[in-house]
């Protein structure tokens, strides 16, 4: 397991490193949205709602809406600087009975493991704990949320379950609980004797998910009677396609010598960078005026401006022809 987060328990003076694990996982069978007829996935992108452009990752914040439709727009650094003590502490607040929280308000579980030298507090207040029967009700901030949280032990560890807060939890208001609705008591007797004849002890183990094996058997089916899609290993050539621009730059500027495709992110689309028998030529019909911006683009960029070294006599030439060509490129500049 991997902790996701480090921080100590604050009981009383005593200050306890920890490190905070996930203490459940789901077992789901996952799905893909995939092309129906070749099995290809359905890739998506970030697109801004006002230019159309596609954002990258590193520019995308967060934003909250006001009633009025105006955002106000939160970064990182914003989420930093908030004033949360239970960022790196879980604080005791106070040890009540385990029977006085309603299970409603529990979230998540994660397990609390004792960091470094600090297995000594840890056992003390797991075993306090344990001998007076009581759980401690305490606060943290887990990926930028505070939430309540109770402290128990189990099996020789303390776990920690994230709870909602008081507003969080929605009140019932359904009709039938307004009228006089009664039962008979022959009828609660023999619900009440159906109960009593299924009681038994909690065993997780004996309960299976009947629809997880149901979902697994037709898989197992299907690859066995030969329902299998096989997918060309194309993995980025849907996005080369849509991003046919910024690969038509790339292949002139490679094939000019200017930015070659290991200075790129991007260039690992080869599918739609490579196209030599296609694209030369465009490229010896292309005017001199056009291919101006290329060149400045390239020069712009001092890191990507250095040109292949070509092996053989054929590819030399046309690297002689754009070094002769590059002064007037620049002088038009200067006089411009």
């Amino acid at each position: 397991m991997r902790s996701i987060w480090r921080g100590a328990v604050s009981f009383g003076l005593v200050s306890i490193g920890v490190k905070l694990y996930s203490a459940t996982e789901d077992k789901d069978i996952r799905f893909h949205q995939v092309h129906a007829t070749d099995g290809g996935r359905v890739k998506y992108k970030r697109v801004c709602s006002i230019d159309g452009e596609e954002v990258e990752y590193s520019d995308i914040a967060k934003g909250y809406e006001l009633p009025d439709g105006q955002v106000v727009i939160l970064t990182d650094e914003d989420f930093e600087e908030l004033p949360l003590s239970t960022r790196r502490e879980i604080e005791v607040l106070q040890f009540v009975d385990q029977d006085e929280i309603d299970p409603i308000h529990f979230e998540k579980t994660y397990y609390l493991e004792p960091d470094g030298p600090a297995a000594r507090p840890y056992v003390l207040l797991r075993d306090a704990l344990e001998n007076a029967g009581q759980v401690a009700i305490t606060k943290i901030a887990i990926r930028q949320r505070e939430s309540l949280a109770a402290l128990r032990v189990r099996d020789g560890i303390l776990v920690l379950h994230t709870m909602r807060w008081p507003d969080e939890i929605r009140r019932p208001d359904f009709g039938f609980l307004e009228k006089d609705i009664s039962v008979r008591p022959q009828e609660l007797k023999m619900a009440e004797a159906l109960i009593a004849s299924m009681t038994g002890e909690f065993d997780p183990s004996e309960f299976t998910d009947g629809y997880r094996e149901a979902m697994t058997a037709l898989l197992e089916a299907k690859q066995s009677g030969g329902e299998v899609q096989s997918v060309p290993e194309v993995e980025d050539a849907g996005g080369a396609v849509v991003d046919l621009m910024s690969a038509l730059r790339r292949s002139v500027e490679r094939a000019r010598g200017g930015a070659s495709a290991n200075d790129d992110p991007a260039a690992e689309e080869a599918p739609a960078a490579e196209a030599p028998a296609k694209r030369a030529p465009a490229k010896k019909a292309a005017p001199a005026k056009k291919a101006a911006p290329a060149k400045k683009a390239a020069a712009e960029k001092p890191a990507t401006t250095k040109t292949t070294t070509k092996t053989t006599t054929e590819k030399k030439a046309p690297a002689a022809k754009k070094a002769a060509d590059k002064p007037p490129a620049k002088r038009a500049r200067r006089s411009a």
